[in-house]
C-alpha cells in the first residue's frame, strides 16, 4: 500500500478500496502494512493523527471483514490508549471479531520511535480458519525473542512493516532466514511511497517453510497473492 503521509482519511479510504479489490479476487486473508493510517513517523501535529484505542480500525476494518467474509490482518496503526501512544496491530476474523491486538515490542530508535511510542509485550498467537498465526511489526524481525516466540508457536508469521527502500534487501533476507530456521511460512507486507524524506521499499513477499520465496511484489503499490497448503 502506498500510504499518504499524515492523511488518515485518505489512507482509510485507500485501505478499504484495496481490501475490497483483494476480496473480489478471492483472497481468504488480506494484509496491510505498518502504520498505514499515518505513514512513519509523523512528529508534528502527531496527537491529532492518532487512532484512539484503535476505535476507527475496529469500526471500519472490522466491519469490512464481516461484510466481505475475509480475515484481515490490519497491519498496524499509530494509536493512543490510556494516554500512551502505541504502534498497534489488529487482526479480525471473517465475522469481524477482533482476534488479536498487539503493540510493537521493539521500537525503531534510529528514527526516534521510542521517543513517541510505548513498547508493547511479546507477540502472541491467534487462529484464522484453523491455522495458528502470529504478527510481528517491522523492527521486531531483527530481534531473537519476538521472532522465536512468533515462529515457534504458529504456522504462519505475518510481518507488517514500513521498511526503507535503501535496506529492503535486509527485510527479505531476514524473512527467508527465519522461515527456514523455524520451518514456518512468512508473509511480509511492506509499505511503498514516501513519508517525510524517507522512501519505502515495497517488495512485499511470501516465503515458504524452506526459506524460498513463493511470491514477491515490486517497489510500487500492488495486490500480491499466494496460495499455500498447510500440512
Amino acid at each position: 500500500m502506498n500510504m499518504t503521509y499524515k492523511k488518515p482519511d485518505e489512507n482509510f479510504n485507500r485501505a478499504d478500496f484495496l481490501i475490497r479489490k483483494a476480496a473480489k479476487g478471492g483472497c481468504d486473508t488480506a494484509v496491510l502494512p505498518e502504520m498505514w493510517n499515518t505513514g512513519f513517523l509523523p512528529k508534528s501535529n502527531f496527537e491529532a493523527l492518532l487512532d484512539t484505542d484503535c476505535e476507527r480500525v475496529k469500526s471500519q476494518i472490522g466491519s469490512l471483514a464481516r461484510e466481505l467474509n475475509v480475515n484481515i490482518v490490519a497491519g498496524s496503526v499509530a494509536n493512543i490508549r490510556n494516554g500512551k501512544r502505541y504502534n498497534t496491530a489488529c487482526v479480525f476474523d471473517r465475522s469481524g471479531r477482533l482476534v488479536l491486538e498487539y503493540d510493537k515490542t521493539n521500537l525503531f530508535y534510529p528514527m526516534g520511535e521510542d521517543r513517541y511510542f510505548t513498547a508493547g509485550n511479546s507477540p502472541c498467537t491467534f487462529t484464522l480458519d484453523g491455522i495458528k498465526c502470529s504478527v510481528i511489526i517491522c523492527f521486531d524481525i531483527r530481534f531473537d525473542n519476538p521472532v522465536k516466540i512468533a515462529s515457534e508457536n504458529s504456522n504462519l508469521v505475518f510481518t507488517v512493516s514500513q521498511w526503507p527502500n535503501v535496506r529492503v534487501n535486509q527485510l527479505e533476507a531476514l524473512a527467508k532466514a527465519h522461515a527456514e530456521k523455524y520451518g514456518v511460512y512468512y508473509a511480509v507486507c511492506n509499505s511503498c511511497g514516501t513519508a517525510g524524506e524517507t522512501v519505502y521499499g515495497g517488495n512485499s513477499l511470501f516465503c515458504g517453510k524452506n526459506g524460498k520465496i513463493i511470491a514477491k511484489a515490486g517497489e510500487t503499490e500492488e495486490i500480491l497473492t499466494a496460495d499455500i497448503l498447510f500440512d
